[in-house]
């Protein structure tokens, strides 16, 4: 076990403040959660696909955004082939989210049974080969679902963004450090992640968001030009790691979620734009595997080049 995998830090503590009135409301959630991890797989199943249907029709926003996404990352889809994508994508975050309660809830053992890895053997020939490695996670809807399958067998760090309920906060910061590893909060910077990764722990690196135009620089994602942090290559080079594309997705046949890992990012040469460039082409590899559970409702072009005006609007 290396040293990253035994420190367990930077995480959320339980305060009796969080048990004020304002949180009951949470806390009846939490409750109304655990029961809900208990109830058998088809009942799941039904409310994902009734609430999914329900928030597709009242969530109007967040489908006109997902729309937006999908029309462009997939412009030779007609108009039915969208709706179905789109349905089945407000289905699968319902689905997620009440599969929380299971990943929050379950013991270890139940967990491992349920959910599927494919691809790990990569990560048994890295350490055998004293690489470190880097899992570049795309957001799924079962991102959480990832990051547990991973930091079970092999512990993990990565920057962790806080939530502003304290209480979801404390909640989602220990659930993901609940098998070992390490968090540490975005504004702690690279430092901290390159030194736990160089322990040995993979470092699970999320790099799909649109987080402005600071520092970012642009780059085709489905053909589309996309504002991308240009930080996965310097870290490669920096923990002298091997890149792993990842992407978490839920099997409807086999009814259970699949955490898959890709084949190696190659062509990383330490150039920013060129690596940027092949980091995204392997966000693409991996939404191909479950298309519909990518995370489409996120605003993933809302920075343009200068000149160009909002794509959603």
């Amino acid at each position: 076990m290396s040293a990253a995998h035994s420190i367990q830090s930077n995480i959320p503590a339980f305060g009796l403040s969080l048990l004020r009135p304002r949180y009951w409301l949470t806390w009846l959630g939490l409750i109304f959660l655990f029961i809900l991890a208990w109830l058998p797989q088809f009942v799941t199943s039904f409310l994902s696909r009734v609430l999914g249907v329900y928030g597709a029709a009242k969530n109007k926003k967040r489908y006109h955004i997902a729309r937006v996404n999908l029309k462009l990352c997939y412009p030779n889809k007609d108009e039915k082939e969208i709706d179905a994508m789109l349905q089945a994508h407000f289905i699968e975050q319902v689905r997620a989210m009440l599969y929380y309660a299971r990943l929050w809830f379950y013991p270890e053992f139940m967990l491992r049974r349920m959910i599927l890895v494919e691809g790990f053997e990569q990560i048994e020939q890295c350490l055998k080969q004293d690489r470190n490695i880097i899992i570049l996670l795309s957001h799924s809807v079962g991102l959480d679902v990832a990051i547990a399958s991973i930091s079970m067998r092999y512990g993990a760090n990565g920057p962790y963004k806080s939530m502003r309920n304290p209480v979801f906060d404390w909640l989602l910061a220990n659930r993901r450090v609940r098998y070992g590893g390490t968090i540490f909060p975005r504004e702690d910077g690279l430092r901290p992640i390159i030194r736990a990764t160089r322990t040995g722990d993979p470092l699970v690196y999320l790099a799909d968001e649109d987080l402005g135009s600071d520092r970012s620089i642009f780059v085709p994602l489905f053909g589309v030009q996309k504002a991308t942090i240009p930080v996965l290559g310097r870290l490669t080079k920096s923990c002298k790691a091997t890149v792993l594309p990842c992407i978490c997705c839920y099997d409807r046949q086999l009814k259970k979620y699949k955490t898959t890992l890709l084949p190696p990012v190659e062509n990383m040469t330490g150039d920013d734009m060129g690596d940027a460039l092949a980091m995204n082409q392997a966000i693409e590899k991996t939404i191909a595997v479950c298309p519909s559970q990518y995370f489409w409702s996120f605003r993933l072009f809302q920075t343009r080049p200068p000149g160009e005006k909002s794509l959603y609007e």
